[in-house]
């Protein structure tokens, strides 16, 4: 199955999987007000982690019965459900049961110091472990490697978190540089696995544009992280490199910048970032 398969199971599996989830998402705990102040369902992107986790179930059965690899969950593919699953995890946490009285990177840190763990420091101290764990057997031994792979998943699960600050802008900016990624490698055979995290995402754009449902860190995490793994694993070193200083930049940037108002300063941005959105 190439890449644009796999983006369509991912699809129609985030699909079946909101649409049975949806009902659950009715109650107080769920509801957060959007950017506008309109009360919408939050962490509704924990389909996109588990529609992943039921397709690698759905490939293992087939394996099993002879349709497919019989060797079960390996390679690429066990890494991205590892990074889906476990941000997904963090970021529910921080979407449901997080207070919002410590903001930002620093704002996290700075309670951690003072000997208070919020949830937002959970998932910091979460992620980071998560992203180390799963760049480890592409790491080659080396420490230095490690570090900056890790770095690159981790960076990149938090930028997909700043950016989800309007309809559908997490998605949108995650579904393009994973196309851009699979034209410039080709469409590595090590991408499946995104492929489908992307094509989860993609099954709740319509709902998040019309302002049904926010992703919450709970899904705005897994694409960043998903798509940050998918430069590890198909990229060569260097690049890894340039991608790394690229994300810690907009990461940085945005301590002193806001996203939002960038973009609409730029016409071509605004046009794409508005494109689909409720007037």
């Amino acid at each position: 199955m190439g890449l644009a398969g796999a983006a369509v199971v991912g699809f129609l599996a985030g699909r079946l999987i909101w649409v049975l989830l949806r009902s659950a998402f009715t109650t107080s705990i769920t509801l957060r007000a959007n950017w506008r102040g309109r009360e919408v369902v939050n962490a509704a992107g924990i389909a996109v982690p588990v529609a992943a986790l039921g397709v690698e179930a759905g490939r293992a059965v087939a394996g099993a019965a002879g349709a497919g690899t019989a060797n079960g969950l390996s390679g690429a593919r066990a890494l991205v459900l590892l990074v889906a699953v476990g941000f997904g995890m963090l970021g529910v946490v921080d979407d449901l049961l997080g207070e919002g009285d410590a903001r930002g990177f620093r704002g996290h840190v700075v309670a951690l110091f003072s000997g208070r763990l919020t949830t937002g420091g959970l998932k910091l101290v979460g992620g980071v472990s998560v992203a180390l764990v799963a760049v480890a057997p592409v790491a080659g031994g080396s420490v230095r490697r490690l570090l900056a792979d890790g770095a690159v998943v981790a960076l990149a699960a938090n930028l997909g978190n700043l950016l989800d600050r309007r309809p559908g802008r997490v998605i949108k900016v995650a579904s393009v540089t994973f196309v851009a990624l699979a034209v410039a490698t080709r469409g590595a055979h090590a991408l499946g696995g995104v492929a489908v995290v992307i094509g989860a995402g993609l099954a709740l754009l319509l709902d998040d544009l019309h302002e049904r449902l926010m992703l919450g860190d709970a899904g705005a995490n897994v694409l960043g992280a998903a798509v940050g793994l998918g430069v590890v694993v198909s990229c060569a070193p260097r690049t890894r490199l340039v991608v790394l200083a690229i994300v810690a930049g907009l990461n940085l940037l945005s301590e002193v910048v806001s996203f939002s108002r960038l973009i609409d300063a730029v016409a071509p941005l605004r046009f794409l970032d508005r494109a689909g959105r409720l007037p």
